[in-house]
């Protein structure tokens, strides 16, 4: 079977990449960066390292590079003659794809093509495929359209595995934590024949992208931004400070009790899972920036993101969001002179009040809660 996946960087090859190629999958890697696709294409092969104790090495053959800017063609034909496509290049990145993904849907359905595909964004974002789904159907015609609703499906995923920065001599090795998690919504499937093995299939999605969005996002961003806080440089160094880490599970707690409430999770399990995300994080085989992962302060804090979400729903629920407060007042002094969004933010605070720059980024127009965020902030 033959996949096409766009984004070689290290979360396509160390993620998506392992699993296609462990269900019998030849991988066409789809990306910008020469240095990659020409290595892919010198050696059609490359090593995933696991980071952990047993520093276990993965072999990942049946592999070659194309270059979207300089062989679009490759890619159109490649896409026409896919098993499945997936994406992992970032929400930002999915409108440049679309066109070729819509050329190559085209020439399948010129070519009389009936096998039934599905087009799965691996992304962190809620309703990732269905997002390039819009973007695509710009660029097809009424019968391609009718074609697309019979056999090409764009199934939403949740994806969770840490693939920290990293530099190595060989531009194709990754090392990347044993744990990764893959779930697809199974409604919104063409190909109902082809299950992925290390995949869940469900039928609503929603429930694990919010655990997902709530714990390992909301959990990260927490130990980033109290470690900041505390003056630290990396996670690993952040996480070891017992008052981080109270804080880290003291947010997970409040974010846990809304999951349960909303989701009917099961309580213990959930809290089991809790344990998993933080034992990842104190992974001392990962070394992460509190930088990387404290970066962008003014999207952390949107509306619908990992922080303020939460808060509005504990809220409604009449549920314990007092740790979320603490560490969005961390997020408000976050003061990175390298990170655009940080030097903005702490511009804003030098114009205006606290509550007038909560109410702008976070979109609340909730005054107490607006206050009780204003409040921890000045203290």
């Amino acid at each position: 079977m033959q996949a096409t996946h766009f984004g070689a960087g290290n979360i396509g090859r160390g993620f998506i990449g392992e699993i296609l190629a462990k269900n019998g999958f030849s991988i066409d890697f789809v990306d910008i960066n020469e240095t990659i696709i020409n290595a892919l294409n010198e050696r059609n092969e490359y090593t995933i390292q696991l980071a952990d104790e047993s520093q276990k090495e993965i072999h990942v053959s049946n592999v070659d590079g194309l270059n979207n800017q300089t062989n679009p063609d490759a890619v159109i034909d490649s896409v026409s003659k896919a098993d499945i496509v997936t994406t992992a290049i970032g929400p930002n990145i999915l409108p440049f794809i679309a066109e070729l993904i819509a050329k190559g849907i085209q020439k399948r359905r010129n070519e009389g093509n009936t096998t039934p595909l599905d087009v799965i964004a691996c992304e962190n974002m809620i309703g990732g495929s269905q997002f390039l789904f819009e973007k695509v159907q710009a660029f097809l015609s009424a019968e391609d359209k009718s074609y697309v609703e019979q056999y090409i499906g764009f199934p939403n995923a949740a994806v969770d595995r840490i693939v920290p920065i990293q530099h190595h001599e060989d531009p194709l090795f990754v090392s990347v934590e044993p744990f990764s998690e893959w779930v697809i919504d199974a409604t919104q499937s063409k190909n109902k024949e082809l299950h992925l093995d290390d995949v869940e299939y469900v039928e609503d999605l929603e429930p694990y992208i919010e655990r997902k969005l709530f714990s390992v996002n909301t959990g990260h961003a927490t130990v980033a931004y109290t470690g900041a806080y505390e003056g630290y440089k990396t996670i690993d160094e952040a996480i070891a400070d017992e008052r981080v880490l109270e804080k880290l599970r003291a947010v997970l707690g409040e974010t846990g009790s809304l999951l349960i409430n909303k989701w009917d999770f099961d309580k213990e399990k959930h809290f089991a899972y809790i344990d998993k995300i933080v034992s990842r994080f104190e992974n001392k085989y990962i070394s992460d920036s509190i930088s990387r992962v404290a970066r962008t302060p003014i999207r952390k804090l949107g509306f619908d993101e990992r922080f303020i979400r939460p808060i509005r729903e504990l809220k409604e629920r009449g549920l314990d969001y007092t740790n979320l407060v603490d560490v969005v007042a961390m997020v408000l002094k976050y003061d990175d002179p390298n990170d655009e969004q940080s030097v903005e933010l702490q511009g804003y605070l030098k114009e205006k009040s606290v509550a007038e720059v909560i109410q702008q980024i976070t979109d609340l127009k909730d005054d107490e809660l607006i206050a009780k965020i204003s409040a921890r902030y000045q203290k």
